[in-house]
């Protein structure tokens, strides 16, 4: 549908109220055609970042480019993106077709022009035939299609989208997430996608970018990000982890005085913690070589449907840290749970053993 798209070039952006910093000194590379999702909690400044990418927000200092063009003090509406909004920002007053057909009408184009683009639109978001309802006889997925439909009928060359799926029900976001995904596929946009949701991130991105008390965290591929966090928010905040105490001495480490070995040397000594994730720990009947080891109590079992999760509390001198694992039901089958009370050992590869600051 769309024949060039654009690369978006982020300096030192900064945006400031009072002594509170939105944005401080972001620099981000956006790449052309590519699915970029700014990523990360409530008031982390993702959706300043994404305003500031529209022309709704007017950053401090800094620089931003589409291509080679110097954007930050152009008006939004010159800047020729398309925008979907958390709300979808649709006029109730007007038909599917209207709402369409709305940003072809503010620019000019011919009737006959328009209606050819918003029937393409239309067909595009799988809206074909609706275009003489109302916008309160739709659906709220059907709205959200609507919003697409509006955002992209004028063939925009970059895509913003605030929390699009936020207001959809959990099986429908989950539709709508690999839709959104084929369709930028489809449409050779450069797509910057706003969420808090960890999972929507890693599905639809091909990079994310974490931020966190307005400054970026960590820039990857949903692999990379997930795979290698930078540190303990990263860590905690996508996927589910836990987190335990190391302390490294003289580059050997150690979890409530029994030694662990890493997958990779720390870089100088400290105290850490250990990230476990639920599906790279596991239940051990005999200890090998190759892997650490804890023991503790099962304090919790707790099925969920094709997995089955265990808290367990490690025993040490003080009150315990819990590590959960994650047991694939088909597997259970094979070999009967231990109960809650038992004590269990639970084992991480030390290729999956790894710490972060």
């Amino acid at each position: 549908m769309n024949e060039t798209s654009l690369n978006i070039s982020i300096r030192e952006v900064t945006k400031k109220y009072d002594q509170f910093y939105a944005l401080k000194d972001v620099s981000l590379e956006i790449k052309s055609g590519e699915f970029m999702t700014l990523l990360g909690p409530s008031g982390s400044g993702k959706t300043t970042l994404l305003m500031v990418l529209a022309g709704f927000t007017n950053p401090d200092y800094g620089s931003v480019k589409f291509g080679d063009e110097e954007v930050i003090l152009k008006p939004p509406h010159l800047r020729g993106i398309g925008m979907v909004f958390q709300n979808y920002a649709l006029f109730p007053h007007m038909t599917v077709e209207q709402n369409v057909g709305y940003p072809q009408k503010l620019r000019g184009v011919s009737a006959a022009e328009t209606k050819r683009s918003v029937e393409e639109a239309l067909n595009t978001v799988k809206l074909e035939g609706l275009g003489h309802r109302g916008i309160n006889e739709l659906s709220g997925g059907q709205r959200q299609r609507v919003a697409l439909a509006r955002a992209i009928v004028f063939k925009p060359k970059i895509l913003l989208m605030d929390e699009p799926l936020s207001a959809l029900d959990k099986k429908l976001r989950e539709e709508m997430q690999i839709e959104l995904r084929q369709l930028h596929d489809t449409l050779n946009m450069t797509t910057v996608y706003v969420t808090h949701d960890q999972k929507e991130a890693l599905t639809m991105s091909d990079r994310i970018t974490v931020i966190n008390h307005g400054e970026l965290m960590q820039l990857g591929t949903p692999n990379e990000i997930y795979e290698h966090p930078n540190n303990h928010f990263i860590a905690d905040f996508i996927g589910e982890s836990s987190l335990l105490p190391v302390a490294i001495r003289d580059g050997k480490a150690s979890l409530n005085g029994e030694k662990i070995v890493m997958a990779e040397k720390a870089e100088k000594d400290g105290d850490y913690l250990l990230v476990v994730r639920p599906e790279k720990a596991f239940l051990a009947d005999k200890k090998v070589k190759g892997s650490n080891y804890f023991s503790g109590k099962l304090i919790d079992s707790i099925f969920q449907g094709e997995s089955q999760l265990l808290v367990v509390k490690l025993n040490s001198n003080d009150d315990g840290q819990e590590v959960r694992v994650r047991v694939p039901n088909e597997s259970v089958t094979q070999k009967a749970l231990p109960e809650v009370g038992q004590t269990v050992s639970i084992g991480l590869k030390v290729a999956d053993s790894y710490v972060v600051s």
